[in-house]
């Protein structure tokens, strides 16, 4: 039977929990992106006295990406933790320990003075951050009705994103790279205040009494092959969102240059900001838009084929200003803006004993897609003998059009009943 909606007033405090938790997610994660030049650039001189600046910059570069990385890598570890004890133990339980251990981890990231601590704090920070947003998409999509709960996903995610914007702005305000760190933590921790009188969610206490039902068993995404399709389909549906943020905007300084830019022109931290101000209203209109169409395929689709756009716009156009630049970075932000419907459908493909394992695991091998497409890229490099800026082309197109292929056989969720275990 279905489960009632939550009432109003627990619900929009959990709305209003998720998504400032989601703000805070994006703020942490994306704060590396943001700091990376700063930080490694004081904190190399004092591994390796003497270096020259030719020598630091292709240190900053390479450890850079080192530390994304092992970031990432963590978040894939973490997905995994915090999605199956999000069904073995409860939605609540994951919040709570999520956002405690990638506040004090970016605490800790402060004071670090070696690239050893800081990979270990950032892989520390991944492995927390990991659980956040599945648990708090879970306890939304569980709480509303069939027909509003993409409502519901899509303000956390709208506000969520937010969270990029204010940490390039933050970049710039503050001077010093160790307090943005400090912000970023704190604000985990007051959050955790928020979180106090919460309930959670009806249909998971419902499968939780019923002893009969296994939880939280990963293998159920895997060993069943219509599981397995779907699962796949929604996370190759959304890498394009990361290859474009985690290498056209993270790494848009070396290749605006790469473009015909002056060395120095494009910080990071701008293209985050204006990327994210475009993800912020993509946000807010695939959310839209899925409801009116009252289809997420084809919120997808639609956002997919502005993301190609967008892709061609920045290898095309990218060189010819400044300004030219930033305004592709914000269009193809917004043409990347279909994570609200995707964790929307990822929380309506599966049944509630395994929904947070799937939940939370998807939108961070999403995240954690950034090795693999690191190692593609390197590869393409090395085996055909081609520069940085075409290799980043050719993946970019492989990763799109495995993309559109997905989405070809992804189920459509919009009116499904989520009252149901697998």
């Amino acid at each position: 039977m279905q489960q009632a909606p939550a009432p109003s007033k627990n619900l929009n405090k959990l709305i209003i929990v998720a998504a400032l938790g989601y703000f805070v997610d994006i703020y942490d994660l994306l704060l590396f992106g943001v700091e990376r030049a700063q930080s490694l650039n004081e904190i190399l001189p004092e591994q390796y006295p003497g270096i020259s600046d030719a020598v630091k910059k292709l240190l900053n570069a390479s450890y850079g990406k080192l530390l994304l990385n092992w970031q990432m890598a963590g978040m894939i570890i973490g997905g995994i933790f915090w999605g199956i004890l999000g069904d073995k133990k409860g939605r609540l339980s994951v919040l709570f320990g999520s956002i405690l251990t990638y506040s004090l981890a970016n605490i800790a990231n402060g004071m670090v003075h070696s690239t050893d601590a800081y990979i270990v704090l950032r892989f520390i920070s991944g492995f927390g951050l990991a659980g956040e947003l599945g648990a708090g998409i879970t306890l939304v999509s569980e709480s509303m009705s069939k027909e509003r709960r993409g409502y519901g996903a899509t303000i956390v995610a709208t506000v969520g994103v937010f969270g990029a914007v204010v940490a390039g702005f933050m970049g710039d305000v503050i001077t010093n790279w160790r307090y943005s760190f400090y912000l970023g933590g704190a604000m985990g921790l007051a959050l955790l205040v928020l979180r106090i009188g919460i309930l959670e969610s009806g249909m998971f206490a419902q499968v939780k009494s019923d002893e009969k039902v296994a939880r939280g068993n990963i293998l159920q995404l895997f060993s069943n092959a219509k599981n397995l399709r779907k699962y796949l389909c929604i996370i190759f549906v959304t890498v394009p969102v990361w290859y474009v943020m985690g290498t056209l905007v993270l790494f848009s300084p070396e290749l605006s240059e790469s473009l015909g830019l002056p060395e120095g022109a494009v910080s990071a931290g701008k293209s985050i900001m204006f990327a994210y101000a475009g993800i912020t209203v993509g946000d807010v209109a695939s959310g839209l838009i899925s409801q009116y169409l009252k289809s997420r395929k084809k919120a997808l689709g639609l956002f997919l084929s502005m993301t190609v756009l967008g892709v061609v716009l920045y290898f095309i156009s990218g060189g010819t200003s400044v300004a030219v630049f930033y305004s592709i970075v914000a269009f193809i932000g917004f043409a990347t803006g279909y994570w609200a419907v995707f964790i929307s459908t990822a929380s309506e493909l599966f049944g509630t004993n395994i929904r947070a394992t799937a939940t939370t695991t998807a939108p961070n091998f999403v995240r954690g897609s950034t090795i693999l497409i690191s190692l593609l890229l390197n590869f393409i490099i090395s085996a055909f003998s081609v520069d940085k800026l075409l290799a980043t082309q050719i993946t970019g197109a492989i990763i799109i059009g495995i993309g559109f292929i997905a989405l070809y056989y992804l189920e459509e969720t919009f009116h499904k009943d989520l009252d149901y275990v697998e």
